[in-house]
């Protein structure tokens, strides 16, 4: 058993890649990697399972897609040539959010296959182009901030 504590802080892009094979290697020749970080990605890349503590306590354990699943907030995003073509878009999918500078909208999805082809069907059956669609899901930054709330919420109090 290896215990890590921030095993990458302050490395580089590359040395921090070499060290997440050397850790990967490790697991796969069967030693037991005990990993601390704030590098949430870094979890993401290398852990099994997962326990976000906040305040010392564990607040939640799984696996990074179990952890992903527990939080909403996944939506595609969809970028539009023209006002006219998020106007139609906005009017055939009705529950979205509208970014009129960016000609784009905001439509809550799980990002499953089957959202998007039943998404992507409603704009054609109408001949709606879309210029851009980009598909976001929690990521564990998300779930970190949904489980540990707002610090600018806290109150510090000093003595």
């Amino acid at each position: 058993m290896i215990f890590l504590d921030e095993p990458t802080t302050g490395l580089d892009p590359r040395s921090r890649r070499d060290m997440w094979q050397i850790v990967r290697d490790l697991v796969a020749g069967g030693v037991t990697i005990f990993l601390t970080t704030q590098y949430l990605e870094e979890a993401d890349e290398l852990a099994d399972r997962i326990a976000v503590l906040n305040r010392g306590r564990v607040v939640a354990e799984g696996t990074a897609e179990e952890l992903n699943r527990r939080i909403p907030g996944g939506h595609v995003r969809l970028r539009f040539a023209d006002p006219q073509g998020l106007d139609a878009a906005l009017r055939v999918l009705g529950q979205a959010v509208r970014d009129t500078d960016a000609l784009a909208l905001r439509v809550p999805s799980d990002g499953s296959l089957r959202a998007l082809k039943t998404l992507i069907g409603r704009l054609d059956d109408r001949a709606i182009e879309v210029d851009e669609l980009s598909v976001h899901t929690p990521d564990l930054d998300d779930v970190f901030l949904a489980l540990t709330g707002n610090p600018s919420d806290e109150k510090v109090t000093t003595r």
